[in-house]
């Protein structure tokens, strides 16, 4: 498969602070993507921290230029958000908040693009809403949401303090997950493309 042909997967989310666990989960789903044959770009940490986004404000700073750029080109998208008090981060809904700026494209919004999702909370309650919130703003945002979205309970011995994933029966259970969320999004970018 050449390159340009390769599917690229946006992955976006996190928060401020790298290495978060959100940004561990996206980036493992990342690298499990590019093990599959796609191409990758993930936004994380300092890349979402823009200003609150204006839609009557035509001017654009640099890093949400390129994030813009970056989900015009995308062939699927992953979003992973931390749940705040049951709900996506402030940050997540901001830097989503810029894809407003597709709607005037051949592709509106993320018309017909695949979507995943990971949520990451310190308990059950917050991730499961989190995850419902995500895929909801994937449909409004005209993408075709995965049947699997990952939803990961921090409480659990998920993460190794090296970062990666730890030696655990919910860890391994978290990493197929990811893996197969992975493997969704190829599939339906394929599929979108044969389509379109």
């Amino acid at each position: 498969m050449t390159t340009s042909r390769r599917p690229f997967v946006v992955g976006l989310g996190g928060t401020l602070r790298a290495n978060s666990s959100t940004e561990r989960a996206l980036r493992y789903c990342l690298a499990a993507v590019e093990k599959q044959g796609g191409r990758t770009r993930l936004f994380a940490a300092e890349d979402l921290d823009l200003p609150m986004y204006a839609p009557h404000e035509l001017e654009r700073t640099p890093r949400a230029l390129k994030l813009v750029t970056t989900l015009r080109e995308a062939d699927a998208v992953v979003v992973g958000s931390p749940g705040y008090h049951g709900a996506i981060s402030g940050l997540v809904k901001n830097a989503l908040d810029y894809i407003e700026d597709l709607r005037e494209d051949p592709r509106v919004y993320l018309d017909n693009t695949p979507w995943g999702c990971i949520s990451c909370a310190y308990g059950w309650q917050a991730a499961v809403g989190t995850l419902t919130q995500l895929r909801s703003i994937g449909h409004a945002l005209r993408a075709w949401p995965t049947p699997l979205g990952v939803a990961i309970n921090s409480a659990d011995p998920i993460w190794a303090p090296s970062g990666e994933l730890a030696d655990t029966e919910q860890a391994r259970s978290v990493a197929t997950q990811l893996e197969l969320l992975a493997s969704q999004v190829l599939a339906f970018a394929q599929t979108a493309r044969e389509t379109s």
